[in-house]
């Protein structure tokens, strides 16, 4: 005799969350270390911080590529946690789908100002 408790459950989904949850995770650290960086750049430098020592900190070219690594980072966690916000609480499709295209939009605008800011120091 068999008994039956209910009906079987399949779990669906996206099966993104573990790969966002570790982006999450990577680009905070990305983040903490650059400024780490930065604050032992500046925390060692002699003299007051003028315009000319910082502009300095971000001349080599190391220092924009960390820089721009961590401007990508930055974005992607933005995107990341939005992204999340608004499929957790903006239930309507449409108004949902309005707001993830601002957010990019925005993002990406943010980005070029960003590379414009990094590449001309």
């Amino acid at each position: 005799m068999e008994v039956n408790y209910g009906s079987r459950r399949t779990v669906v989904g996206a099966r993104y969350g573990m790969r966002d949850w570790l982006a999450q995770r990577v680009t905070a650290v990305l983040m903490a270390l650059f400024t780490l960086v930065v604050l032992a750049q500046v925390i060692f430098s002699r003299g007051p911080i003028g315009y000319d020592n910082w502009a300095g900190i971000f001349h080599p070219q190391w220092m924009k590529a960390l820089t721009f690594a961590t401007i990508v980072a930055l974005l992607y966690h933005v995107w990341v946690g939005m992204r999340d916000v608004l499929m957790d609480y903006v239930k309507p499709v449409g108004i949902r789908l309005v707001l993830q295209i601002l957010v990019i939009v925005w993002l990406l605008g943010c980005a070029g100002w960003a590379i414009q800011v990094l590449w001309r120091v």
